[in-house]
């Protein structure tokens, strides 16, 4: 019967740095950017109507 292999633990410090600064992605709030999206064009769409 064979032997179980071992898992070796990584070694922190060749872990590269820029990773150290990750994290769980920040969640987006769709809702308001396509509030201040819509907003915008309709700011453009009234400018160019009242030229």
């Amino acid at each position: 019967m064979k032997r179980a292999r071992r898992i070796k633990p990584k070694n922190p410090l060749a872990l590269a740095p820029i990773m150290k600064k990750g994290g769980a992605h920040a969640r987006r709030d769709k809702r308001a950017a396509r509030a201040r999206q819509k907003a915008a064009l309709q700011k453009l769409n009234a400018r160019e109507e009242s030229e």
